[in-house]
């Protein structure tokens, strides 16, 4: 039976890598220039090796498609994890990074950069999100623990009510900007992979894998809370300690991504839930396969904002939220439970 089990498992990570590489190789031949199979893996081969390429078809492919595929795979995988962990500690499918300030913070970190105008370039901005994540996700942590306990329902309201507070500090702002500012805000906020370059590359991908690979060593504890917390405790896991990693790690992947891309709602929601119908409750397997779903998921939406209404360009957050909820609503609708 545990034979049977494994190789299951390995069927299916096996079909999950090979989807990703071939939804990432078609987002690379997609959009309002088309590409070939072919064309695309000689300049692939050529960029390898070194080959200097400097026709339209390789600035096309390489320094603009290429690191949004790259971008994408990390947000959306990063997004997913921290969607597992948070849904692991509060034991509840329905919580998903955005629940805990996240974005918000993000949000308005944004905001006040894009205030500051020519002061702050666009490759300051994500640190302006970053910041405003993490500065949120610790005041949360800060007012939830009491007497060194981590109080989970207190860290969700918590969470919840620093979201709204966020965003009416940025309404706020927004009533007092001008025409641009407004809608610069206002688009970031949906969400994009536009306009990313190797810088954020460097900052984001590094990030996200070392956070990926850090929660893969708190599988353990996430599966024994399935338990309850006094399980965990009877099986001898230092509980408190734990659930302060888990929840940092799950904030730190959920600000890195917000920070580089902007609010995309629905994949540490949807990603999650879906997968842990086919691996059921076991974040060994739960966290690389959402993190390889996740990665599908995300660079799908961002080939379908490209190319649906192509030369125009949606934001991907609008094409992961209707894609996301239905996709939600319809597994809801199938179970019986």
């Amino acid at each position: 039976m545990r034979q049977r089990v494994k190789t299951r498992t390995i069927i299916i990570f096996t079909l999950l890598v090979a989807a990703l590489i071939l939804v990432s190789i078609g987002s690379l031949q997609l959009g309002t220039v088309n590409f070939s199979f072919f064309g695309i893996a000689r300049l692939l081969f050529d960029s390898l090796f070194g080959a200097q390429d400097s026709s339209l078809g390789a600035t096309i492919v390489l320094r603009l498609r290429l690191p949004r595929v790259i971008l994408g795979i990390a947000v959306g995988g990063g997004l997913a994890v921290s969607g597992v962990l948070f849904q692991g500690l509060f034991r509840n499918p329905l919580v998903e990074p955005y629940t805990l300030g996240v974005s918000g913070g993000a949000a308005l970190g944004v905001s006040l950069g894009f205030l500051l105008g020519g002061a702050v370039s666009q490759l300051i901005l994500p640190l302006f999100g970053f910041t405003g994540a993490w500065l949120a996700v610790s005041f949360a942590y800060t007012i939830a623990r009491r007497r060194r306990f981590l109080k989970i329902p207190y860290l969700l309201l918590v969470g919840v009510m620093i979201s709204f507070i966020c965003s009416a500090v940025i309404m706020l702002l927004l009533s007092v900007v001008n025409l641009s500012t407004f809608r610069a805000v206002v688009y970031w906020t949906m969400g994009s992979l536009a306009g990313c370059d190797m810088t954020l590359i460097y900052f984001a991908v590094p990030v996200i894998l070392l956070g990926t690979a850090a929660s893969l060593g708190m599988a353990w504890t996430l599966n024994a809370l399935n338990l309850g917390e006094e399980g965990a405790r009877h099986l001898g896991i230092r509980l408190e300690r734990e659930k302060r990693w888990i929840f940092f790690l799950g904030a730190l992947l959920a600000g890195t991504a917000v920070s580089v891309a902007g609010i995309i709602g629905f994949v540490g929601l949807v990603v999650p839930h879906t997968v842990r119908l086919v691996f059921g409750t076991d974040h060994r397997a739960l966290i690389p396969a959402s993190f390889l779903a996740g990665g599908i998921f995300l660079v799908l939406c961002d080939t379908v904002a490209r190319t649906i209404l192509a030369p125009t360009e949606l934001p991907v957050g609008v094409v992961t939220g209707i894609l996301g909820g239905g996709i939600f609503i319809y597994l809801l609708s199938r179970k019986r439970n």
